[in-house]
């Protein structure tokens, strides 16, 4: 089945629905109607031509979950010219603005309409047919339209939406030609809810919308049309941070990381080389513009120092580089830079330290944390970066020296939900220059090489050829007890199987950063003891060399599952992992896992990491189960909480070229 005739059933199906639908559905639904397999429906659904994904909850960045919605969108506009003469040839539609609009009734009108309400005339068909939408009626060509076409609708008024009530910072206020509505409501995202002082009906605009010429049906449809327009522009506005995400959540090559620098890259460590997902550059940051592709800036030391500073909003350069619309003259320009700090164990370097500012009433920018006084908020950078990370750009409401107030990550600013004053902030790294980044790094190995030498690691491990970097395998003999020991816990439940191998991982900076975690989890747990257990984890692809090397993790290796959370999945019996694996395997490989438990929570399928014990952000639970009291299975969302200790290497009893004939004789292989 060609791939236009998945592209034009999935749009078909996407504006029959609001114009837009999960990606799990269109994907279920192209399946079950076309029979085609799942990679030619995602090979269609790539198509930026004809589909838009928006995030879905939990999604970080441009990492997708079944709920992400799939958009239609077109290039297809209605003319502006037509009916005048002399447009013939254009490739726009010619078709009555009011038909469109729903408003022209040629059956009910007392005069008939003189402009075509045809999509079957030759004019209409053939862009309809050269665009993948011959087979839309005319309520999901209006849907599609109204969604994508910009001079049907009026815009939300952005500056409606910054500053304080009623009007913003809208100069034009009542007479204004732009919609006054939350933006964050339209999104479905507003944290206020009823208590915002912004509009949340389209109705309290309903005089400027029927000047448009839509009746009051049509305006209470407008909901998901406005959502619908704001997550395509959005996701217009992001075509300059990268390519497009894969599609499949699960799908292990899923580069969720392609636009930060690599950190083993900067370290010299890096093992994937060319292979590598992230950036190689020299430095902890990367400017570029973008002229026909994305270049370099030169003087890119001078340009990040000059970004640091809360108080610049622009350099003349040169370059010329405007900080808040991040454009060099009319050109786009961008930052790359290594992962926020906040992400990563204390003793990673080269991260990004993000600090935040807040803007005081004489014009001077303080960073949050550093700055005493009654109307000084009470939480620092940290907290802030953990809470923009967390909460997607979304509103945070919060408390400070007894007043409330609402931090808008979207707009940039903190308003007092009292006094009605707004404060702008803004996020800005931390400077490093090269010399400083060099001396990071010789801090670094030096500390590194003390801790190889002083830091405890189990008893068993052969020190003798252990790498500086990386990791070393060690074949357990069958003699020892180590791997009778390993050996009885995984034969428990695989007693038809055979062992072939047993092999430690012996990886110094894993080993660390486990006990790194194992002691942050210790503190939070007031000094107690962290529930850590050894567990199983089976997969059916990707290089085992790349588990020892950067540790099990479902961002990059996808989730095995998705009953109890989008982390990964470990589980209690070998039996359990073992069906991850395809039957046609002759070997299979298996990981035996230190993982840190610590207080466990029934898990759900939405969720993206632990609920809280408390309703607060940051006091979670450590771990997802399929069974609060009696759990199986374990799902982590955090690789730090991980040791990949022991590859199990082992075969059924029955031998690969005899399974084979008892499945050519139709016998079971068991």
């Amino acid at each position: 089945m060609s791939e236009l005739t998945v592209t034009e059933f999935s749009l078909k199906s996407l504006c029959a629905n609001d114009g837009s639908l999960t990606y799990t559905t269109i994907r279920r639904e192209a399946a079950d109607r076309l029979g085609v397999p799942g990679q030619d429906i995602d090979r269609a659904l790539r198509n930026t031509r004809h589909f838009a994904l928006a995030r879905g909850s939990g999604a970080r960045g441009s990492s997708l979950t079944p709920d992400s919605l799939l958009i239609a969108v077109t290039s297809v506009r209605l003319c502006q010219n037509y009916p005048s003469r002399g447009c013939e040839d254009c490739a726009k539609l010619h078709l009555c603005r009011r038909f469109v609009y729903d408003d022209c009734r040629p059956n009910k009108a007392k005069k008939p309409c003189s402009n075509s309400h045809d999509l079957q005339s030759p004019h209409n068909q053939a862009i309809l047919s050269n665009n993948g939408l011959r087979n839309l009626d005319i309520k999901e060509l209006r849907q599609l339209l109204l969604q994508n076409d910009p001079t049907l609708l009026p815009e939300v008024c952005a500056f409606y939406n910054k500053g304080n009530a009623p009007y913003g910072s809208c100069i034009y206020k009542q007479n204004c030609k732009k919609l006054h509505i939350c933006l964050q409501f339209v999104l479905g995202a507003c944290a206020l809810g009823d208590q915002c002082e912004r509009s949340h009906s389209f109705l309290e605009s309903r005089t400027l919308l029927e000047n448009c010429r839509l009746n009051i049906e049509m305006i209470c449809d407008l909901p998901s049309v406005y959502r619908n327009i704001c997550e395509i522009r959005r996701k217009e506005a992001n075509k300059v941070k990268g390519p497009a995400p894969s599609l499949s959540p699960s799908d292990p090559s899923n580069n969720v990381g392609s636009q930060e620098i690599c950190l083993f890259f900067l370290r010299k460590h890096c093992s994937f080389k060319d292979r590598c997902n992230l950036i190689h550059f020299n430095l902890p940051y990367q400017w570029q513009v973008y002229k026909d592709g994305w270049i370099d800036l030169p003087d890119m030391e001078q340009i990040e120092k000059d970004y640091c500073d809360p108080k610049i909003v622009g350099r003349v350069g040169p370059p010329a580089v405007n900080f808040m619309t991040m454009t060099n003259n009319l050109n786009r320009v961008r930052r790359l830079s290594t992962v926020s700090s906040v992400t990563k164990p204390q003793h990673y370097t080269l991260t990004t330290q993000w600090l935040w500012y807040w803007q005081a009433n004489t014009g001077e920018w303080f960073e949050y944390g550093k700055q005493q006084g009654s109307d000084a908020p009470s939480f620092t950078s940290t907290d802030l970066e953990n809470l923009y990370l967390a909460d997607s750009k979304e509103k945070v409401i919060f408390t400070s020296g007894g007043y409330h107030y609402a931090m808008d990550f979207e707009a940039m600013i903190q308003r007092n939900l009292l006094l009605e004053t707004c404060r702008e902030i803004r996020r800005r790294p931390r400077f490093v220059s090269e010399q400083e980044m060099e001396r990071q790094m010789y801090r670094n190995d030096k500390v590194k090489a003390d801790a190889a030498q002083s830091k405890p690691v189990p008893a068993q491990w052969d020190m003798s050829a252990q790498p500086t970097t990386g990791y070393k395998l060690v074949l357990l003999p069958e003699s020892s007890e180590e791997y009778k020991r390993v050996q009885v816990f995984f034969q428990r439940t695989m007693k038809n199987n055979v062992i072939q191998k047993i092999e430690r991982i012996q990886n110094l900076a894993l080993w660390e950063v486990f006990q790194w975690q194992k002691e942050q989890m210790m503190r939070k747990n007031g000094g107690k003891e962290v529930g850590e257990k050894h567990l199983f984890y089976g997969w059916d692809s990707s290089p085992i060399a790349s588990i020892c090397e950067e540790n099990i993790d479902w961002r990059t290796r996808g989730t095995h599952g998705e009953g109890y959370g989008k982390g990964s999945y470990f589980a209690r019996d070998a039996s359990y992992a073992d069906n991850y694996f395809s039957t046609m395997l002759a070997t299979k490989t298996m990981i035996l896992a230190r993982v840190l438990v610590g207080q466990f929570f029934k898990g759900r399928a939405d969720y993206c990491r632990p609920p809280s014990k408390d309703g607060t952000r940051t006091n979670l639970y450590d771990s997802c189960t399929d069974d609060g009291l009696n759990p199986s299975i374990f799902v982590i969302f955090e690789k730090h909480q991980i040791y990949p200790e022991y590859i199990i290497e082992y075969s059924n009893k029955v031998g690969f070229f005899e399974w084979m004939l008892g499945v050519f004789s139709g016998k079971s292989a068991k």
